[in-house]
């Protein structure tokens, strides 16, 4: 996989796990965590590859809808998902669409390396990785394998 958008927004990257969702035996996509520098930065961006074609506005309206189970009150949900829709572009197999986090920035959004979006704040960011990386997420087993043996980022869990 490319990482130079990563490593443009970090310098140095370091792999901190990779994992794929499956749904019903499909393969959804592989995705793949990068910590900025250590395995404690509080920089990282999550790459999703795809393995099956989704419409940028199918991957807003599931994310708004793991959000949602993660606790974020339906209208704040409802509003970053018609915010995510307006961005969000649809998918072949192949392709990627990245989410790179800096506390100074918020969430950079990447489709296949060229960036498409920014999402300032942390709320929005918090909710949003919290979808993979929250222990309350409905994919635990990709969440062990991202995370491997490491933290979360701190985004997420200070000190765990």
């Amino acid at each position: 996989m490319d990482t130079a958008h990563i490593n443009s927004a970090f310098g140095a990257t370091r792999l901190q796990g990779a994992g794929k969702l499956t749904w019903w035996g499909l393969d959804i996509y592989d995705a793949t965590l990068y910590r900025a520098g250590s395995l404690s930065s509080p920089e990282f961006a999550l790459n999703l590859r795809y393995q099956r074609s989704f419409t940028g506005i199918s991957i807003a309206n599931k994310t708004a809808e793991e959000m949602k189970k993660m606790g974020i009150p339906d209208t704040q949900a409802v509003l970053w998902g018609k915010e995510m829709a307006a961005f969000f572009p649809n998918v072949e197999p192949g392709q990627s669409l990245t989410a790179i986090y800096t506390p100074k920035q918020g969430t950079l959004f990447f489709y296949d390396g060229k960036q498409i979006a920014q999402v300032k704040g942390t709320e929005f960011s918090k909710a949003f990785f919290g979808i993979w990386f929250d222990s309350k997420t409905s994919a635990p087993k990709l969440r062990t394998e991202l995370l491997g043996q490491h933290c979360p980022p701190p985004l997420i869990s200070e000190g765990c």
